[in-house]
């Protein structure tokens, strides 16, 4: 029996969280390690949306740091499966950070996270196909088999020769 397929939109996960003097730096800035925590519990969230199993993070791998993020600013992560594959699901975030004194919500990081779905013995099991529906959604969409070939070919899984879409977008 085929499994259902899932809307992007279903899998989103909106995470908030107010920056305290634990979560900060000695410049009182939020330490990265506390931004990376907070993404893979909103990103995790997300992949079990779209799955409805227990999923693992398998890599972590874009996270980029544009600005700092200070004690007391509110951050807004919001997480959303950008492409199934077999078992494996890429959960793509965007990071807006709340200065509390003047309200203004800016777009300070961005991350890409890789979680796999596995049964009760951690074997991966199968997830449901993505449905990408807005323009920003079909983008995300096609750049993760581009993001995925190149992880495979980088690792030493697969020969450059075979990445179709890498080779379409360098048109070779």
């Amino acid at each position: 029996m085929p499994q259902k397929k899932v809307k992007a939109i279903d899998t989103l996960c909106i995470a908030t969280e107010l920056v305290l003097p634990n979560d900060t730096n000695t410049l009182g800035n939020l330490m990265g390690g506390r931004l990376l925590h907070w993404m893979d519990i909103a990103a995790a969230v997300s992949a079990h949306r779209h799955s409805h199993r227990i999923v693992v993070t398998a890599s972590v791998n874009n996270v980029s740091f544009n600005q700092p993020i200070k004690f007391g600013d509110i951050v807004t992560i919001s997480a959303k499966v950008s492409r199934a594959f077999n078992s494996s699901m890429e959960v793509f975030m965007d990071v807006w950070v709340e200065n509390n004194a003047e309200g203004k919500k800016v777009k300070c990081n961005e991350a890409i996270y890789t979680f796999v779905a596995v049964d009760q013995l951690g074997n991966p099991i199968n997830v449901p196909e993505l449905i990408p529906e807005s323009e920003e959604e079909k983008q995300r969409f096609a750049g993760a088999l581009r993001r995925k070939q190149l992880a495979l070919i980088l690792a030493g899984k697969m020969k450059p020769s075979e990445a179709t879409e890498l080779k379409a977008l360098f048109d070779i």
